[in-house]
């Protein structure tokens, strides 16, 4: 399956495949506020991409806080994260024309 993502989705998965877990975490990594991430999240789970987990309730007990949802990338989200950096990769590579200041 070959997904276009948006540069958030992107950002979100290529955070996940590097170690971000949590969602505070992927906000870390990626700098976009949570109203961006958690539902990139979602969708991104929905297509497959990700799965997640909840943490034992003990554990976030014990640590004063409420579980989080640990979220790890797929086959399928490693396989479309690379394709979508490729494509990127490419398109940084094309020299485009330099957009001209209009004369007034």
């Amino acid at each position: 399956m070959s997904a276009k993502l948006t540069l958030t989705s992107v950002a979100v998965l290529h955070a996940v495949a590097n170690g971000a877990r949590h969602g505070f975490e992927i906000i870390d990594v990626c700098g976009a506020p949570g109203g961006t991430v958690y539902p990139a999240l979602t969708r991104l789970e929905r297509d497959g991409f990700l799965s997640s987990d909840w943490e034992d309730v003990e554990v976030a007990r014990r640590e004063r806080r409420p579980p989080r949802r640990y979220y790890q990338i797929t086959p399928s989200g490693a396989r479309t994260l690379n394709q979508a950096l490729s494509r990127m990769h490419a398109m940084a590579l094309v020299k485009a024309p330099r957009v001209r200041r209009s004369e007034r």
